[in-house]
């Protein structure tokens, strides 16, 4: 008896064993997070953060841009631009000029515009060359004048710096975005976002803010202002493998009950060949 006990022991410390092994395995994992924030240095030590630089919806997105270690003696504008490249001043720009503050196409962030600019440019927070802001700007594919799903055509999340400084490039930096399949104009789905760089720096992990206000932008030629969101955020398919992880888990313990009622037959049928 104890010997075909001992037996019994063993065989069910083994399924014990295979049904916390199958669990573990078939489980899902906690999905990863549906986009991470991009960053890039720029030239003088600049960070420039973007809230979501990879698969945005082509007809309009909006997305939280910060900036830090900006001179507040140089205003910039934060837009969308064609990337021509280091040492070049980014242009055009998706959305044009913002001169009403509205569409969120751009933002003139400033602490000493001309006075036409007053009230119009955000103000820098810090001072001397710990300037700061954070922003939200409508993103697009495409306007009239530019189209960033082309093939061969890169655009970035940019500041550089506004038109009172036109030639300067020591606040350029520059974030690289792509947007999901739909928007790619020649049929071909928009490739993953390269990683995130500037003039001079690299990309890194950041972080996001908040903040809405509009502003200029003087490198294009389209007026166009910026559409609302229109199309749904890009898939992660964590929502496919949660179901298949519960299907298959719940497979495991269908088994492992099965054999609990197998075991506790053969031991009733045990018990009455002693008797």
């Amino acid at each position: 008896m104890s010997g075909s006990n001992g037996v019994r022991r063993g065989r069910g410390a083994r399924w014990a064993a295979v049904v916390a092994g199958s669990l573990a395995l078939t489980l899902p994992m906690a999905p990863s997070a549906v986009a991470a924030d991009a960053s890039a240095t720029g030239p003088e030590g600049q960070k420039l953060t973007v809230s979501k630089a990879t698969g945005l919806d082509g007809a309009g997105e909006t997305v939280t841009v910060t900036g830090s270690g900006y001179n507040v003696e140089k205003g910039v504008y934060v837009a969308f631009c064609v990337d021509n490249g280091a040492g070049k001043t980014p242009t055009p720009c998706v959305g044009g000029v913002d001169m009403s503050g509205e569409s969120g196409a751009s933002v003139w962030v400033s602490s000493n515009p001309p006075s036409y600019g007053e009230g119009l440019a955000e103000p820098y927070k810090g001072s001397g060359h710990e300037g700061s802001f954070s922003v939200r700007l409508k993103v697009r594919a495409k306007d009239a004048n530019t189209d960033c799903a082309k093939s061969g055509v890169t655009c970035a999340v940019i500041t550089r710096n506004d038109h009172t400084r036109g030639g300067d490039q020591s606040q350029t930096v520059r974030i690289p975005v792509t947007f999901g399949g739909a928007a790619a104009s020649d049929g071909a789905t928009a490739s993953a976002a390269p990683g995130a760089t500037s003039g001079s720096g690299s990309a890194g992990a950041g972080t996001s803010g908040s903040g809405a206000t509009g502003g200029a932008d003087a490198g294009s030629g389209s007026g166009d202002g910026a559409e609302a969101p229109k199309g749904p955020l890009a898939s992660t398919g964590s929502g496919v493998a949660l179901p298949l992880g519960l299907t298959a888990a719940g497979l495991v313990v269908a088994g492992a009950g099965a054999w609990s009622v197998a075991r506790r037959r053969r031991r009733a049928g045990a018990e009455a060949a002693q008797a």
